[in-house]
């Protein structure tokens, strides 16, 4: 019975594991293609043509604002039999585009985050 015992207690160590997983969401922004858009000269139509459809779509006054994202995460667990900890690296990519009224690039804005994203696999802090 004693044997039995240390060999179920052994089992039950053994069945934690790490996981490590990443995804993304929305195509790569390109930095040339960021560059390409120039204020009061490239149109809607060039826009559409270089990034395709945006990904969200809002009025402001007139004025269209296109978004195009990127997001990318990493999630590194250990997981336990009764208790599993996880760490969540979440960063974006984005483009904001204004169009004006007459179809005219009116500011391009830019953010790249998402290189050197690591994953962190301590659950408590940093």
């Amino acid at each position: 019975m004693r044997r039995a015992g240390l060999l179920l207690g052994a089992m039950l160590l053994t069945l934690n594991a790490c996981a490590f997983s990443r995804g993304t969401l929305g195509e790569e922004i390109k930095t040339d293609t960021v560059n390409s858009i120039k204020k009061g000269v490239t149109t809607r139509a060039d826009v559409l043509a270089q990034l395709g459809a945006p990904d969200r779509l809002l009025q402001l006054n007139g004025r269209d604002l296109f978004q195009y994202y990127r997001y990318d995460a990493k999630v590194g667990s250990l997981l336990l039999i009764l208790i599993n900890f996880s760490r969540v690296s979440v960063k974006s990519d984005d483009l904001f585009v204004i169009i004006n009224r007459d179809g005219i690039v009116e500011d391009v804005i830019a953010s790249k985050r998402t290189e050197n994203l690591e994953f962190r696999f301590w659950p408590f802090g940093d």
